[in-house]
């Protein structure tokens, strides 16, 4: 259940304008927005990348020919939809017509927030170096495959990173010139989303992934960004107490619908 605890407008609102800043910090290669709905086709990009964001309003009776428009989009593609379900953010009985249809419930998920401010000041003392740059080095990418970078094409996924046109810090903390974690945040609109974090095994429990948190929000203050948002797996315990170390808390939980 979402709970509106932002400011900045009602819940449904905010949530809404998180997953789509998302979506637009993971640009799929090619975007068609039929009535409010973004159907992702992202050839060889993690899977989460090319799911349908229903987000434009549906009656009941009309949710069904939306979903049989979007099954055939990813018909055409030679793919089975996934629909990403986010509570008060898409049409109300979505969810229940894809059950119905034999669309399983898939990762459940986490959508956090916190301020810019209470990030930095959660921020560890004596934390390693960290680099920032604008785009992705190739130390940067080969860190964050290392750790979840199995599922798609390296070609593509680095494709993906080019689309992004919103400003993008990408930080890497460093010993030396080895590259121990990494993370990005691309702002948008007076928020800064955190992807891509990554800690390399031999480098946990260091303190690496808190000062890449801390170097992207003070990335984000510099950019007019004083909130920050990240979407993170609910079965991932570990990710789950570096966020809340670091001063995130939840906004909705959502989950996604996959005919596979």
């Amino acid at each position: 259940m979402c709970v509106p605890v932002w400011s900045a407008g009602s819940g449904s609102e905010t949530v809404r304008g998180l997953q789509e800043r998302a979506a637009r910090a993971l640009p799929a290669e090619h975007v068609e927005d039929v009535g409010g709905w973004w159907l992702r086709h992202a050839p060889n990009c993690s899977w989460w990348v090319g799911t349908v964001l229903p987000h434009g309003d549906a009656g009941p009776g009309e949710l069904v020919r939306r979903v049989v428009g979007a099954e055939d989009f990813y018909t055409g593609h030679g793919l089975a939809a996934r629909f990403q379900i986010s509570p008060g953010a898409c049409p109300e009985g979505l969810d229940t017509v894809l059950a119905e249809r034999g669309y399983r419930r898939q990762s459940p998920m986490s959508l956090q927030g916190a301020s810019t401010a209470r990030v930095l000041a959660q921020a560890p003392t004596g934390s390693l170096r960290v680099r920032l740059d604008d785009r992705p080095t190739r130390e940067w990418f080969e860190t964050w495959r290392a750790v979840h970078g199995h599922d798609g094409d390296p070609r593509a996924e680095w494709d993906m990173l080019g689309r992004v046109e919103r400003p993008c810090a990408y930080a890497g903390a460093m010993i030396g010139d080895d590259v121990l974690a990494v993370g990005r945040a691309v702002a948008d609109t007076g928020w800064a989303g955190v992807f891509g974090m990554a800690t390399l095994p031999e480098a946990r429990g260091r303190g690496a992934a808190r000062a890449v948190l801390a170097a992207l929000a003070e990335w984000a203050g510099a950019h007019e960004a004083g909130r920050m948002y990240l979407q993170v797996e609910r079965d991932n315990v570990p990710a789950l107490r570096l966020y809340e170390r670091a001063g995130f808390s939840e906004i909705c939980g959502y989950h996604y619908r996959g005919a596979e």
